[in-house]
């Protein structure tokens, strides 16, 4: 490219920095912008990644496309804590993919239950939109299921230690979110589950963890597990 146009500067990003990326995607024609706030394309969907390349060259604009939700609104009904509050608008702070992945903190109460035994994101707004009809299973490597995650428990995923998150995430983005972070995921997910002695062990054994935030979550979760137990004993004949 420098042959053709000579020195320029640039920058290139993928889901690594916070640019506007869907906006961007948007008025270039590749797609238009969905009521869950996603790019969507006619031929693919959503499932896609973006990535933009930053450049300070004078090229020609892009015309963009129409909108082709229609009167659908089915990613509005589909999304468990109701974080698509309007239209094309998110409250990111109910977003299960907030909560799950940039919170750092306590995941709020009153949207615990809420989040039922979603660890890491949600894709519910995606997997009832009619657009991913056409999406397609790619073949990346990088992008396929590892260290068979897509057969496990939560309670076997909860007893993993700190050595073996490390292992069997790495090169994975669950990685970044950290160890304790992973449990207090889990923790929500467990209490949330039926009531099971199982899990009830499994998160007695959390409940000295070193993390305050893992303990917090733990206790939690072991109120909802006591509280099913209670109410499953009292519908006993």
């Amino acid at each position: 490219m420098t042959v053709e146009v000579g020195s320029f500067n640039y920058r290139v990003f993928s889901d690594s920095a916070p640019v506007m990326e869907v906006a961007w995607a948007q008025k270039s024609g590749l797609g238009w912008r969905g009521k869950h706030t996603l790019l969507l394309s006619r031929q693919a969907g959503s499932m896609f990644f973006l990535g933009e390349m930053y450049v300070d060259l004078p090229l020609p604009v892009d015309d963009a496309i129409g909108n082709y939700c229609g009167s659908c609104s089915k990613c509005i009904d589909i999304c468990p804590t109701e974080a698509i509050i309007a239209p094309y608008q998110v409250d990111a702070r109910r977003c299960i993919s907030y909560l799950t992945i940039e919170l750092k903190d306590s995941i709020p109460e009153s949207l615990r239950p809420l989040i039922g035994n979603r660890i890491y994101g949600c894709d519910d707004c995606q997997l009832v939109c009619p657009w991913n009809k056409f999406a397609r299973i790619t073949n990346e490597n990088d992008f396929h299921v590892r260290n068979g995650l897509d057969d496990v428990s939560l309670i076997e995923l909860f007893g993993w230690d700190q050595e073996t998150f490390e292992t069997k995430l790495a090169g994975t983005p669950i990685r970044r979110i950290g160890h304790p972070q992973w449990l207090r995921n889990i923790a929500v997910g467990l209490g949330n589950a039926p009531y099971s002695n199982e899990i009830v062990k499994a998160l007695q054994a959390r409940l000295d963890d070193a993390s305050a935030l893992v303990r917090e979550h733990v206790q939690w979760a072991l109120q909802q597990q006591n509280t099913k137990r209670t109410a499953t004993e009292e519908n006993i004949p």
